[in-house]
């Protein structure tokens, strides 16, 4: 594995190729993840970095920094916003790298991310929360990337009979109270969900549900970013969601979540996600389009 010392927006990372991606990872914050670009179009980076973006919370201010980060659900002031500002360690073992947060003595976590290869393209990214506690707690592992502007989400949601008369509703969408579900940037469609970025609208959004079959995607600039996950036979937080979008005019976020689990002390938690990146060239958020340019192609390679 080659590594190699490099800079993203003013931040020292450390950067590695694994299979056809290539990935800054943060040393001096994190666990954060602040570079990913496809082999196709190296000097393109599909996360956006926003150093100077932060959220006021009673220990301080958090820095989102952006990129792709760990945290637990369900989302709490002051718990889910701890600040990541501190020197991280990262660790290659053989194929596959390690980066360790700090211990979150308040929370009575630590997190940790590795990376290593996934088949012959496309990598696997394990998110771990370990209870450093002395008693349980509950939350489950949530895992979000920042994706850079002028681009759009892409979440499935086929139907699926809860019975065998198709009586029982199938599918369920959560909304958050800013969210207004006229806003022209959600579409809603047969099989799928779109969500697209807009520099020009400043009101957030954010909408969530269980994905059928289980991945998400983002577009920018003829590259497709997919994240795959597996889906268990369990309970969710935010009334059953396993994928979120959020964005507003400086970014979008692209959400996956595990299940709700009860943590024992010294115990750990953990949820992987399959990565890939492919160039598709023009693609704009429409049932079709997906059909016959991106579902022919290239989603019968992700499993």
């Amino acid at each position: 594995m080659e590594i190699e010392e490099r800079e993203v927006s003013g931040f020292n990372v450390k950067r590695v190729t694994i299979n056809n991606l290539i990935l800054g990872i943060a040393t001096e914050i994190g666990p954060r993840i602040l570079y990913l670009a496809g082999d196709e179009n190296p000097d393109f980076n599909l996360f956006g970095v926003l150093p100077e973006f932060g959220v006021q919370t009673s220990e301080g201010l958090m820095r989102i920094y952006g990129g792709h980060r760990l945290w637990s659900s369900p989302e709490q002031m002051p718990r889910s916003y701890s600040r990541d500002d501190n020197p991280v360690k990262v660790k290659v073992n053989g194929e596959s790298i390690t980066v360790y947060g700090n211990p979150e003595n308040e929370n009575s976590i630590q997190k940790k991310i590795t990376l290593r290869p996934f088949s012959d393209n496309g990598i696997q990214v394990i998110h771990i929360i370990q209870n450093i506690g002395r008693w349980p707690i509950q939350l489950s592992c949530w895992a979000l990337s920042l994706m850079r502007q002028s681009g759009f989400a892409i979440i499935p949601l086929k139907p699926s009979k809860a019975d065998k008369e198709g009586l029982l509703p199938d599918r369920h969408i959560s909304l958050w109270p800013y969210t207004n579900i006229s806003d022209k940037r959600i579409k809603f469609t047969e099989d799928y969900i779109f969500v697209i970025q807009d520099p020009k609208l400043k009101n957030p959004i954010k909408i969530g549900t269980m994905a059928n079959p289980s991945w998400i995607a983002y577009w920018v600039n003829g590259m497709m970013f997919v994240k795959v996950f597996s889906c268990e036979d369990s309970e969710y937080t935010d009334f059953g969601c396993n994928v979120e979008v959020y964005t507003n005019a400086d970014m979008l976020e692209l959400e996956t979540l595990g299940p709700l689990k009860l943590l024992n002390p010294s115990k750990c938690i953990q949820h992987t996600e399959i990565w890939k990146v492919f160039k598709v060239g023009k693609l704009t958020p429409d049932i079709y389009d997906i059909r016959q340019k991106l579902l022919k192609n290239e989603m019968d390679k992700l499993y």
